[in-house]
């Protein structure tokens, strides 16, 4: 292989770099305005590359670069994001140090597959906590100690069973209303039994987890930074998953109080 073809090799493996980074950020919920520009600084780093360019959505990554007068494309399909925060800082670690040193392209991927294969905890820790954050909320609401623990127990079945559900690939919308009629379900029952007293405020702490926060911000942060498709992509998310969720519950009250009369 001549120096030319080698260079060429070489363009390659950046865009690859670069989208990888990019597809590990997006599909754990970073905003697209970062992951745009991290493929950018990524790409102009190296080879003297003048132009590269990232277009960013919620379900895709378009890359190009052009050099020595020949385009370079790559095309990442996203089918599904997680929240990890961790893995975003991450990568925005490696992005600073991979810009800032003369880090070989072979060592950056072996880099960022580490990083996409990191775990830090296991879904037995994040479901026994987040229901633990879930119990609290009933406390910030007004509820008293049997409220506390129904909302534990209740959130940590809720979270169970979307954990199980999510493996089947369904859709989101189909998850958060699967997990707000438990909730509201398993809320009614642990009144009826006496485990807790307030059943409002139960049922509220319970589906905190289901509650798209995260979509919401990065919604409004993307619309911000003049990213209107992805924001509204990410604001029609969380809508529907707030709805999914209040046609969970009411159904369920619906259901629950015409039997009362």
């Amino acid at each position: 292989m001549d120096f030319n073809e080698n260079n060429k090799s070489e363009a390659k493996k950046i865009l690859l770099l670069s989208a990888l980074a990019g597809e590990i950020m997006l599909k754990n919920g970073a905003e697209t305005y970062r992951v745009e520009d991290t493929i950018e600084r990524i790409c102009k780093s190296r080879m003297n590359i003048k132009y590269a360019d990232a277009f960013v959505t919620t379900t895709g990554i378009f890359v190009s670069l052009e050099y020595q007068g020949e385009m370079m494309t790559y095309l990442i399909r996203i089918k599904s994001i997680k929240i990890d925060l961790n893995k975003i800082n991450l990568v925005n670690e490696f992005s600073r140090e991979f810009v800032n040193s003369d880090m070989s392209i072979s060592k950056g991927l072996e880099k960022l597959k580490k990083i996409n294969k990191v775990n830090n905890y296991s879904s037995w820790i994040k479901t026994l906590f987040g229901s633990l954050a879930c119990a609290f909320f009933s406390l910030l609401f007004g509820g008293t100690f049997l409220d506390f623990i129904s909302s534990y127990l209740v959130s940590l079945i809720v979270l169970i069973s979307v954990n199980r559900i999510d493996k089947y690939k369904m859709i989101f919308f189909v998850n958060n209303f699967i997990g707000a009629v438990l909730a509201s379900t398993l809320s009614i029952l642990a009144t009826k039994l006496g485990i807790g007293e307030n059943m409002d405020i139960i049922i509220i702490a319970s589906i905190m987890s289901l509650v798209p926060g995260v979509a919401i911000t990065n919604a409004i942060r993307d619309t911000i930074s003049g990213d209107f498709i992805s924001g509204l992509s990410r604001g029609m998310e969380a809508i529907f998953s707030a709805l999914a969720i209040a046609f969970g519950v009411g159904i369920v009250l619906n259901v629950y109080f015409k039997g009362m009369i």
